[in-house]
């Protein structure tokens, strides 16, 4: 039995009021993106706080935030409540995706692919946002990269990255570091199209659409 899911879970409902503290702001990067895109279903995989979901409510129709963690969720409740913006919020795995096929036209998948601890998770979670996307759907997906300052190595790895509590506790978190050539490799082998990659901020990032493959 796949245990991956319940790892993320629980390191994230660990420190979720915590950790939604300091993630106030969209990255600049999921900002670019959304800029001038339209459609009647966006979603958010790995929503979190829902400050991602946010600027999105400003351009589709309907918007879904998903994320693993009880915890993060229950901080996307309030800051909709706080800042009155559309949302509905689904506890869901990013592997089985609680979306139907074809029907998501705008989706962001960042800073969360890396938190899942083997690459047939990993590939499996961008199957699964292919098969949510629309024909025409977009989606930017990110994951953290060698190319960070932070790093001096050149292939991808695995560590864990320390979360420190308000009272001193550390709770380690999971990733995989990708390079840059195994990020595209990965989305590349996946159900997605891959339409452009790029690095910043020390991530990788690549817009992609639903991709061509029997």
């Amino acid at each position: 039995m796949d245990r991956a899911p319940d790892r993320v879970r629980e390191t994230y409902d660990d420190i979720a009021e915590h950790f939604a503290s300091t993630r106030e702001y969209p990255w600049p990067e999921v900002e670019e993106f959304l800029d001038g895109v339209d459609g009647a279903l966006g979603l958010d995989l790995g929503c979190g706080n829902a400050r991602h979901a946010e600027p999105m409510a400003e351009y589709v129709d309907r918007v879904v935030g998903v994320d693993v963690s009880r915890g993060l969720l229950e901080t996307a409740r309030e800051r909709r409540g706080e800042r009155d913006f559309g949302v509905d919020l689904v506890q869901g795995d990013a592997g089985r995706l609680p979306i139907a096929d074809g029907v998501v036209d705008v989706a962001v998948y960042v800073a969360t692919l890396h938190h899942l601890p083997d690459r047939a998770a990993r590939r499996r979670s961008l199957d699964e946002l292919a098969r949510a996307l629309a024909p025409e759907g977009r989606a930017l997906v990110s994951a953290w990269s060698t190319a960070h300052d932070r790093f001096d190595r050149s292939e991808g790895f695995d560590t864990t990255v320390d979360w420190t509590l308000p009272g001193g506790e550390t709770v380690p978190r999971f990733y995989h570091v990708y390079d840059p050539d195994e990020f595209r490799a990965d989305l590349s082998a996946s159900d997605l199209a891959v339409e452009d990659a790029f690095l910043s901020s020390g991530n990788c990032y690549a817009v992609v659409g639903k991709g061509k493959h029997p």
